[in-house]
């Protein structure tokens, strides 16, 4: 058995499908989606076409290895969203091949579903309660939003209006998580992060962004409130160092992003001699969230499933519309079942696919500036 075809698909709104073909015709589907850098990611494939192709699909490890070291340059966003995605497609294709689900071979199953939770807005003043509301009717009971918009190095504090919009979600029914995204800069954060200290938050994410991990201690030593981190690390490398600073309590890395299910199952299982829990990132598609499901159903510190189900970057495609059932990733009282079905656990409708990637997208995020024009983090 050989690897004889490896298949990019640029799909809308902003993700980056790949299917895996063996010699026999029988295919798996993994997504290396990296918002804003898909065409590099696909460039990528070049390379790993070039070293794997040949391959027998079932050594997943050795295929990761060679994908990981056998270029000599290795980590960052592009490779690893690339190996991501085929390392996916890979445990979908080996799943497939021997009619189980790809948690059978990493261990068995330790839960039979997970919560989950959606987005509600909160970049610019909207209604936060009726976004709330809406997610309450679909069966959510966790909500994530932004904390704020672009914030200054040093700026009056609106912190106010940032209480004011967590409790109007609270007020809903949720618990809630909020999400500074990275925007925030350390006199702030600090600031900010004793403020919300009474709020009960389920976590606040990303008070600084992944490269500041090391001030992460001071953040953490205002607030009892647990801090997120990691959707901008790709791999247990890059997570060593945060887990080590004991200062993290949910650590976030993206299947998409960070080197597929093979290198989140270890970095899970790391993170759980720290105790420390994990929330896989996961604003993507629906190939994106199956992995997840698939990490989640093996690895006992994960406690939240983030999902994009509805979340404003969908536009003109939403998350289960290339599935043929939707209701595998269908959340049920706030929770999402783990797939019992092979590999991912959920089935692609390829011509849909095909026919979607024929005009690929080009999605970037917004570029934001300060008052005084400098670059504001988005």
């Amino acid at each position: 058995m050989k690897i004889a075809r490896i298949e990019t698909f640029l799909v809308p709104p902003r993700w980056l499908f790949v299917r895996i073909e063996a010699d026999d015709g029988s295919a798996g589907w993994g997504e290396a989606s990296l918002e804003g850098h898909g065409e590099a990611v696909v460039g990528a494939f070049e390379a790993l076409r070039d070293r794997v192709i040949g391959a027998d699909p079932r050594a997943i490890e050795d295929i990761w290895q060679v994908g990981y070291r056998g270029g000599f340059y290795r980590g960052g966003p592009v490779l690893m969203s690339a190996i991501a995605g085929l390392d996916q497609a890979l445990w979908d294709w080996k799943g497939r091949h021997y009619g189980l689900p790809a948690y059978e071979m990493l261990g068995g199953r330790v839960r039979e579903r997970v919560r989950a939770y959606a987005w509600i807005g909160g970049d610019r003043p909207d209604d936060i309660a009726a976004a709330a509301a809406a997610r309450r009717a679909q069966g959510f009971t966790a909500v994530k939003m932004n904390a704020t918009a672009d914030v200054a190095m040093l700026a009056a504090p609106r912190f106010a209006e940032v209480i004011a919009r967590v409790q109007a979600a609270q007020g809903e029914g949720m618990e809630v998580a909020l999400d500074f995204h990275g925007r925030l800069h350390r006199p702030m954060a600090k600031q900010l992060a004793r403020a919300l200290e009474p709020l009960g938050l389920l976590f606040i994410e990303e008070p600084l962004l992944s490269e500041h991990a090391g001030a992460l201690g001071q953040i953490a030593a205002l607030t009892s409130t647990p801090i997120a981190l990691g959707e901008r690390m790709y791999s247990r490398w890059d997570f060593r160092p945060l887990l080590e600073a004991g200062a993290v309590d949910v650590i976030q890395p993206d299947l998409s992003h960070a080197g597929g299910l093979s290198e989140c199952r270890r970095i899970a299982a790391m993170a759980e001699a720290y105790d420390v829990a994990v929330a896989p990132h996961c604003p993507l598609g629906p190939l994106a969230l199956g992995a997840c499901l698939q990490l989640a159903a093996c690895s006992p510190n994960v406690v939240l499933q983030e999902m994009s189900l509805g979340i404003h970057y969908n536009e003109g495609h939403d998350l289960l519309e290339f599935m043929t059932d939707p209701a595998v990733l269908t959340p049920v009282d706030g929770h999402l079942a783990i797939p019992a079905g092979p590999g991912l656990g959920i089935a692609i409708d390829e011509t849909r696919v095909r026919a979607a990637a024929a005009t690929p997208h080009r999605w970037r995020n917004p570029v934001w500036r300060h008052a005084d024009g400098t670059l504001a983090e988005w």
